[in-house]
């Protein structure tokens, strides 16, 4: 099959496709022909090797955690899918023509490939950090760097349980932000005074690490009521750094039932061939995203 994989840290072109062995699906896993895989951030920190410290990896390795396909193989154990059946979910070396996954979810009625592709870890993460910022209904939820994928989701999930929330973005981005239901404003100068002009902050989220914690700390007056993402450093100022939690198939529930119900939607901004896995990850890294980037198969 062809995969997405690299043999040495660095920068977007050290991605090569390559011919790899298929993998197989092992116990409680489910392997699938995949049609999209989600484009993250947390690939392109894997591949500059950012988390070589707390979570090695061994080169070659390849990229990616989501993705959506059609199942082709059921693991000993799994129960409840069958081969031939649309399914979205998270697992590892996605960017390939086959990948394991370890958490799934048949996807919901008219979702595309494409567009599921870009589910499983953002809204994990969504869930994850509005949950450990503590953030309550009829509570206000600063959000920065709100139009990516994991900050459309939060914008979503959030107005879905009673949270007003506020989000930065590039000049472009508002309206975006404004039909997700945020209070929206820019990042740059003076930006903290156009967040206390639209009001109180309870939480905040960092989400783009562009260097704003201690800003988020001082409008929250509350380390603790702060997490971040996208900052390695964040801990240096007392917040919390929240990292991959790995699968987990309780945030691909809750996916579902909001997208059922109209609540949740991440549109897809760009798409690439598996060959172009070099551009989507520059495109990525180079910020103001508005939704989801993923690779197609």
């Amino acid at each position: 099959m062809k995969k997405v994989s690299f043999a040495e840290f660095g920068g977007p072109e050290v991605l090569q496709l390559i011919d790899a062995e298929e993998p197989h699906a092992g116990p409680g896993q489910i392997r699938i022909a995949v049609r999209a895989a989600g484009v993250n951030a947390h690939d392109w920190r894997v591949r500059e090797g950012q988390f070589q410290k707390v979570r090695p990896i061994e080169l070659p390795a390849g990229v990616g955690l989501d993705a959506s396909g059609v199942v082709d193989e059921v693991g000993e154990g799994v129960d409840g899918v069958e081969v031939g059946d649309p399914v979205f979910g998270e697992g590892s070396s996605t960017y390939a023509e086959f990948a394991v996954l370890s958490a799934w979810a048949r996807m919901p009625e008219g979702l595309a490939f494409e567009e599921a592709a870009g589910y499983a870890s953002v809204v994990e993460t969504a869930l994850r950090v509005i949950r450990e910022v503590g953030v309550l209904p009829g509570q206000t939820l600063l959000v920065s760097g709100a139009s990516g994928g994991v900050g459309s989701a939060v914008l979503q999930i959030a107005r879905d349980r009673g949270i007003t929330v506020i989000g930065t973005a590039g000049a472009a981005n508002q309206e975006y932000l404004r039909g997700l239901g945020a209070l929206a404003t820019t990042y740059g100068e003076g930006w903290l005074e156009r967040v206390r002009q639209l009001g109180q902050i309870d939480a905040a989220l960092d989400l783009a690490g562009s260097g704003v914690i201690r800003d988020l700390v001082e409008l929250t007056g509350d380390p603790q009521k702060v997490i971040s993402i996208a900052d390695l450093g964040a801990p240096e100022s007392g917040v919390r750094f929240s990292g991959v939690a790995g699968s987990v198939p309780e945030a691909l529930t809750e996916a579902v039932d909001l997208i059922s119900r109209g609540k949740l939607h991440i549109p897809v901004e760009k798409s690439y061939p598996l060959s172009e896995a070099a551009a989507a990850h520059t495109d990525s890294q180079a910020g103001h995203t508005r939704g989801r980037r993923v690779m197609v198969v």
